[in-house]
């Protein structure tokens, strides 16, 4: 498998994680390292930390139901032992607040730009999603 390849799957794993609901894989795909650091399209939109944000985005997963995810126009850089990926994303599900029993239909265009290091596999050091209005 190529690297671009690798990359690539890793960022789909990330979103995939919403769509199956196994969140173990987070923790895998994202740098444990304290260099770590992310941006969300969701607030708190201070810098955040690795444990911060897993537990983010636990908690973003599992509170959209029937999750779905488009990546468009990925452009992959690779710079030696790091990557920076650049893409247009396409969310939508179902918001469910399960203490009223009621759903919103959501849709989220944004983009997002990952920073990824090689040690010894692809791992995600850097997010930062933003939305797009309109």
């Amino acid at each position: 498998m190529s690297d671009n390849e690798e990359i690539i799957n890793v960022i789909e794993a990330l979103f995939q994680a919403g769509v199956t609901k196994n969140l173990e894989t987070l923790k895998e795909i994202h740098l444990n390292d304290p260099k770590f650091s992310s941006f969300s399209d969701l607030s708190p939109y201070d810098l955040k930390d690795y444990q911060t944000t897993i537990e983010l985005e636990e908690l973003r997963f599992v509170s959209i139901s029937d999750y779905t995810y488009e990546i468009k126009n990925p452009k992959i850089s690779i710079f030696g032992d790091a990557a920076v990926v650049a893409l247009e994303l396409i969310q939508k599900g179902m918001l469910v607040d399960n203490k009223a029993f009621t759903g919103e239909h959501m849709v989220m265009t944004g983009r997002a730009t990952f920073v990824l290091v090689k040690q010894p596999t692809w791992k995600i050091a850097h997010i930062h999603l933003s939305k797009i209005d309109g």
